[in-house]
Formats: C-alpha cells, structure tokens, sequence
C-alpha cells in the first residue's frame, strides 16, 4: 500500500514559518484532489488545506491567509507553506488524498509552535 511521506516538521518560535513537504510514490498523483491534515492527540484528524488536481485550491478558516497550499505533479510533491505560525498549528501534519479511497496514512511530521 502506498504510504505518503511527509516532512519538514520542526520546533519553531510563535510567528515563525515552516515549509512541510510531502512525496506520493506512483504514477497517480497527478490525478487527485490532495490535501494536508493535522492531528492532535485526543482530536480527529482535520483538514486544514486541499488542492486538485487543477490548482484550486481551498484553506480552513484557521489557516486561511497564513498558510498556502501547493503542488509539483512532475516530482509526485504537495507542499504546505507555513506562515506566521501559532501556538495552536501545534499537531502532527499528514497529506493524503481528499475524496474517495486513501492511500496509506503515513508516519505525518510533528510541528511544534511555542509561545
């Protein structure tokens, strides 16, 4: 099964920036609406930001005008760019396709907002 693999996870200081990465293997990718989730312990999993496979694009209430969401369908790469950071962007990030079937959750990567 495949398995996305996210990355780009660190500790950063409120208002700091992060740049997540994530890296589908396959000849798919480009043909799905993708999107990036978080996860904090004790909470479902959520959607924080979706791109199709044709650019449009949408964002949460919550990281709508900081965050923004991309994609290199030439290199099978979703990006999430991470700006002016929060103490409650805290979570673990997942990618995963937004509609239909799932691929694998991967192992996501950890961002850590402090105050």
């Amino acid at each position: 099964q495949i398995q996305p693999v996210e990355s780009g996870g660190a500790l950063v200081q409120s208002g700091g920036s992060l740049r997540l990465s994530c890296y589908v293997s396959g000849n798919i990718f480009s043909f799905y609406e993708m999107g990036w989730y978080r996860q904090v312990p004790g909470k479902e999993r959520e959607l924080v930001a979706r791109i199709t496979s044709d650019g449009d694009i949408n964002y949460d209430d919550s990281v709508k005008d900081r965050f923004t969401i991309s994609r290199d369908n030439a290199k099978n790469n979703l990006y999430l760019q991470m700006d002016r950071l929060k103490p409650e962007d805290t979570a673990v990030y997942y990618c995963n396709r937004v509609t239909g079937w799932k691929y694998g959750w991967g192992q996501g990567t950890q961002v850590t907002v402090s105050s």
